[in-house]
This record gives structure tokens, C-alpha cells and sequence, in this order.
């Protein structure tokens, strides 16, 4: 088996646990599965899309590429415009559809059905916005460098791997270290005796669709850059990204990027092994053997 599957398999797993984060988070707060939720990761990528080809515009310098990589400056700025317009789409979500359901008392079967439609309107003006044609964030070609051990990789993966690390440690402090993270903390466990107890809870389900929706803007930048951007390009990871926040344990951060290194590392030894046809259904026999065997998944506590 070539090792470089190794390498594959750590890139694609960061980006899978970025966007699991953000699931395991929703899911533990508002306690309902947001199948909407691989949307933000496509919008996320078309967002910076859209704002680096207009800075781009506005001076050609900004995409010259920075050292070693592939973009120049106006992608990482483009990627900060990103996560807040991201984070803004999935509060106007919120705020017009699973909001009002909640203010209803709607059952989590509804909101999870809700979910369905949502995920389907966003991928659908996608498509309308942009078109179905694959886009790229740069065409240029990188070389990939020894790593030793058979490894090989290309600096723009190498920051991808940096960045998801960095994210997933400062999420973990915000959960840790800061009041915010506390209240967090505090909605999950009991939403009702949090708010008894001075909690604002609808500010904490703001943080939560805040920060979710940035991660998953962070990973479809991510995923755009070293693949394409396509309005199917979160819809394709929806189950990878549900396989690794159930295989993490709900409500963990570490976990859910530990397993989705785990899913990512699984599927591309499952490209090796069995082939490529066989990818998608990596994700789907991890899911169902954690259902079985550990539902409340590595990190997760029990009921």
C-alpha cells in the first residue's frame, strides 16, 4: 500500500472535522441534526470566491501568490469576509425558519425536516448564483515536497492542516477558558435550568450558529483550494461529516476532530485497498458500527 494515502487522508480528515465541529455543536445546543448544515460549506467556499475575485479587481498585487503557495493576500482576506457573511447566512436561516419553529415548540422531527428543505433552497440559489460549473480559487500548479517515509505534500496542504489545528484549539479554549464557553457548556447540559441560572440562551444559540458556520466556511475555503468549488461540494461531505460528530461523541470538539482524522484516514485506505467507488461508503459503515457498538461515540458521556 502506498503510504501516501497517509497524507490524503490527514488533509481530508482536517476538513471533515472542521466541518463536524460545527454538527456536533448545533446538535448539542439545539438538539436537532441541521442536515443544512454542508451547505455553509459551500457557501463559504462561493462567498470568498466571490469577495477575493473582487478584491482582485481592485488590485492585481493582492493575487500574486504569498511564498510557497497558490493565492496571493486576497484570499485570506477574502476567507475573513467569508466567515462573518457565513455566520450572518446561517443566524438569517435561524432567524426565518428554526427560530420561529423553536418559538412554536415544533417537534425535532419537524426542525430536522426543516433542515432537509433549507439544505436543498441553499444548494438550489447556489446553483442559480453560480452555476454548476466547477470553480477554482487558483490554477496554478504546486509540486508536491517530501516529507520522508514516502510522504509527499504541497504547502497549500500543509497550511490547510495548520489552519484546521489552530481552529480546532482556539474552539477548545473558547469552550474552556471564556464565559461564553461556559454558558455553552451549561445550555447543553440543560437549556431550561441554564436560563433559570442567568444564562441568555438565545445569545449562546447565536455564538453557536456563529462559530459553526464560521468552521464550515473555513473548511470549504479549505476543500475549494485544494480541489474545486462545486454547489455540491458540502452535500458530498454531509455524511462524512455526521459519521465523524457521532463517532467523536456529541457536544466534543477534540473528538470531532480526532474522528473525522479517523473517517478521513478510512476512506482514503478504503481508495487503496477497495477503490475509489468504494469512498462514499466508508463514512455510512462507520456511522452505523458507532450506532451499535458506542452510540455516545469516543469522547461522548453517557445518558
Amino acid at each position: 500500500m502506498n503510504p501516501q494515502f497517509l497524507m490524503d487522508g490527514l488533509v481530508a480528515g482536517a476538513m471533515i472535522g472542521l466541518g463536524a465541529i460545527g454538527v456536533t455543536l448545533t446538535y448539542s445546543i439545539l438538539r436537532f441534526a441541521n442536515f443544512g448544515h454542508g451547505e455553509l460549506l459551500s457557501w463559504g467556499a462561493y462567498l470568498a470566491l466571490a469577495v477575493s475575485g473582487a478584491l482582485g479587481l481592485l488590485s492585481t498585487s493582492l493575487t500574486r501568490p504569498i511564498g510557497p503557495f497558490s493565492f496571493g493576500w486576497s484570499l485570506p482576506l477574502a476567507a475573513i469576509v467569508a466567515v462573518l457573511l457565513t455566520g450572518a447566512l446561517a443566524l438569517a436561516v435561524d432567524a426565518v425558519l428554526f427560530g420561529r419553529l423553536r418559538a412554536r415548540g415544533s417537534a425535532v422531527i419537524i426542525l430536522v425536516m426543516a433542515s432537509f428543505g433549507a439544505s436543498l433552497a441553499l444548494r438550489s440559489l447556489l446553483e442559480f448564483l453560480f452555476t454548476s460549473k466547477p470553480a477554482y480559487f487558483t490554477k496554478a500548479l504546486q509540486i508536491a515536497m517530501p516529507l520522508g517515509a514516502g510522504l509527499r505534500a504541497t504547502p497549500d496542504q500543509l497550511l490547510s492542516l495548520a489552519v484546521a489545528l489552530l481552529a480546532v484549539l482556539a474552539v477548545h479554549l473558547l469552550m474552556t477558558r471564556t464565559d461564553i464557553g461556559r454558558a455553552m457548556r451549561a445550555v447543553s447540559e440543560n437549556p431550561a435550568l441554564a436560563g433559570i441560572a442567568g444564562v441568555d440562551v438565545r445569545r449562546v444559540i447565536r455564538v453557536v450558529w456563529m462559530l459553526g458556520a464560521g468552521l464550515a466556511c473555513l473548511a470549504g475555503i479549505m476543500t475549494g483550494l485544494l480541489v474545486q468549488i462545486r454547489p455540491y461540494l458540502g452535500h458530498d461531505l454531509l455524511l462524512p461529516l455526521f459519521a465523524a460528530a457521532i463517532l467523536g461523541g456529541i457536544g466534543s470538539v477534540p473528538g470531532a476532530m480526532l474522528a473525522g482524522l479517523v473517517v478521513g484516514l478510512s476512506e482514503a485506505a478504503a481508495v487503496q485497498i477497495v477503490g475509489a467507488e468504494w469512498r462514499a461508503a466508508v463514512s455510512f459503515v462507520i456511522l452505523v458500527a458507532v450506532l451499535l457498538f458506542r452510540p455516545r461515540g469516543l469522547f461522548g458521556r453517557s445518558a
